[in-house]
């Protein structure tokens, strides 16, 4: 360790040295925040105030839409500030809370999505059961599992990193990010960091083959329903939660099957960039646009407003 200098900040990587682009950047992501924000926070207050839909499906949607919200403003609003103030520093207690935060709410993301395909599957496959199966106090029971689990996760991911000296600055990414973080560890490889990205895969390889199970037994019981009009009604009831699902998988499987380069290129940053700000963004419209109760309510929420003024 005498020949490493240990170093207490990282230095972010930016979109562009010119200025003109990074006012571009900022714009663009001021924009895609405000979308996300405005989108999320909609969401929550429609599934809130309308007490159709005080259900199980838009009470999960509910905690999904706060889940996209933080998880947006934990990287997007230092990387706007990056732009406009051309100081791209973070301290590693910064760092920190990032990635923990930001690996909390993916994790709770997932597991959540987990619980949203068994409600699918609850309704769909065992309707006369349904009420039971997911009443009030099971619905608590599992957002609370998702939050603490993704808690849980973000902060061993966040403890097993951080626990060895850094000895480079230049992280190569817009936010601090594990992968990323590992290659300025003085000690490679970290083994307690490698324990645990292994633990939480096979949790999350758990939880995909779970929805995909889950979606075999829904798509072979819509299919065995004799009305055309139950099969659609049924079919488009999950359309939402399979788009969802499929964009945070996607986005999830690109960013982290790419392998991190030594020299960061802009193509690092797009598909960071897809990771990070894709699902929030676009969970609101795939939820709103293909929802008629949605539509109903925000509706009804948009004349109420216009009734008032």
């Amino acid at each position: 360790m005498a020949n490493h200098t240990i170093i207490n900040s990282f230095l972010l990587m930016s979109f562009s040295d010119v200025w003109e682009l990074q006012i571009l950047h900022a714009v663009l992501f001021s924009l895609i925040y405000l979308a996300a924000l405005m989108g999320n926070l909609l969401i929550i207050l429609v599934t809130t105030m309308d007490h159709h839909l005080h259900t199980p499906m838009y009470f999960f949607l509910r905690h999904l839409s706060f889940i996209d919200l933080c998880y947006i403003s934990v990287t997007v609003p230092k990387s706007i500030l990056i732009s406009l103030t051309q100081s791209n520093s973070i301290s590693i207690p910064e760092c920190a809370i990032q990635v923990c935060f930001v690996l909390s709410f993916v994790c709770a993301e997932l597991a959540l999505l987990t619980v949203m395909s068994y409600d699918r599957y609850a309704a769909i496959c065992c309707p006369l059961h349904y009420d039971t199966l997911m009443n009030r106090e099971t619905c608590a029971q599992m957002a609370a599992a998702s939050w603490v689990s993704g808690s849980l996760s973000g902060i061993m991911h966040t403890v097993s990193t951080f626990s060895v000296p850094f000895c480079k600055a230049g992280l190569g990414q817009f936010f601090c990010e594990v992968p990323h973080l590992l290659k300025l560890s003085c000690s490679q490889p970290n083994f307690a960091e490698i324990g645990t990205t292994i633990t939480t895969t096979i949790l999350g390889l758990g939880c995909f083959f779970y929805i995909v199970i889950s979606y075999v037994y829904i798509f072979s019981t819509v299919l065995r329903m004799p009305s055309t009009g139950g099969r659609s009604k049924a079919f488009f009831t999950c359309l939402p939660h399979l788009v969802v699902t499929s964009v945070f998988f996607t986005t999830a499987f690109v960013a982290h099957i790419k392998p991190t380069s030594d020299t960061p290129s802009v193509l690092d940053l797009l598909v960071s960039v897809f990771y990070v700000v894709v699902p929030p963004t676009l969970n609101p419209a795939i939820y709103s646009l293909r929802n008629k109760d949605m539509k109903a309510a925000l509706t009804k929420l948009v004349k109420q407003v216009f009734s008032c003024l």
